[in-house]
């Protein structure tokens, strides 16, 4: 796949990780203190925002240490948030999960699992689903949800449903038609990832889909190109 800036100097790359993800915590509490935006579409910000590190890491092609250690380090931080207002413009939601922390473990997990095998594509699929898709699908159901229904105790949107479902079959094909090509089979796979990934949303409980979602898909999305790939 092209990258952007992997003849630059390493350190400089790695630095851009921490820049960036600064960058979008601290305007996400600029939003959380001196605006009236809501407190989800705050928190939203954030998960859509900070899940596009992984983006960069791949175009960067940072290595993988970089990615378990963020994520780690970033895990901690979000438990300590429970105890201390640290983050209030990401944890000030109404309810209690571990979301914001299975969201940092999914990205060590599949960093460590996919960079070793020299597939960071597939990491980049199962964040960028749970990034984009779960966040556009918050957003565009609370705002434009006029078909709700009720799955194991969620209520849900069939608006908000159908953008997780939309949003994650783009993000398959988006990601494997730079790595394989215009081919039939990159076209096929998002078919199944993104079914599984919208059923495994709507289901889930306790903030578990910012970990299920992402190894999930991710694993799924390698299963089914490797099947239909003959690999």
């Amino acid at each position: 796949m092209p990258t952007l800036f992997a003849d630059s100097n390493l350190w400089l790359r790695i630095a851009t990780v921490p820049v960036y993800v600064g960058s979008i915590v601290m305007f996400a509490e600029l939003l959380h203190r001196y605006t009236d935006t809501d407190p989800e579409r705050v928190r939203k910000v954030v998960h859509i925002g900070t899940g596009n590190v992984i983006l960069l890491a791949w175009l960067l092609e940072l290595p993988a240490w970089v990615g378990i250690i963020s994520g780690v380090l970033a895990g901690i931080i979000t438990l300590i948030s429970y105890r201390l207002p640290i983050l209030p413009g990401v944890n000030s939601v109404g309810r209690k999960s571990l979301g914001t922390f299975f969201y940092a473990a999914s990205i060590g997990i599949l960093t460590a699992i996919f960079w070793h095998l020299n597939l960071p594509h597939y990491a980049v699929i199962g964040i960028l689903i749970m990034a984009w898709g779960d966040g556009l699908a918050a957003i565009i159901g609370q705002t434009f949800g006029k078909h709700p229904y009720q799955i194991v105790g969620n209520t849900k949107s069939w608006e908000g449903t159908l953008t997780m479902l939309v949003v994650s079959y783009a993000i398959v094909a988006i990601v494997l038609l730079t790595v394989q090509g215009n081919i039939w089979q990159t076209w096929l796979v998002g078919i199944p990832v993104a079914i599984a990934a919208t059923a495994i949303e709507s289901i889930a409980q306790w903030g578990l889909d910012n970990l299920t979602v992402p190894l999930i898909s991710a694993a799924l999305a390698f299963f089914f190109n490797q099947l239909v790939n003959g690999g």
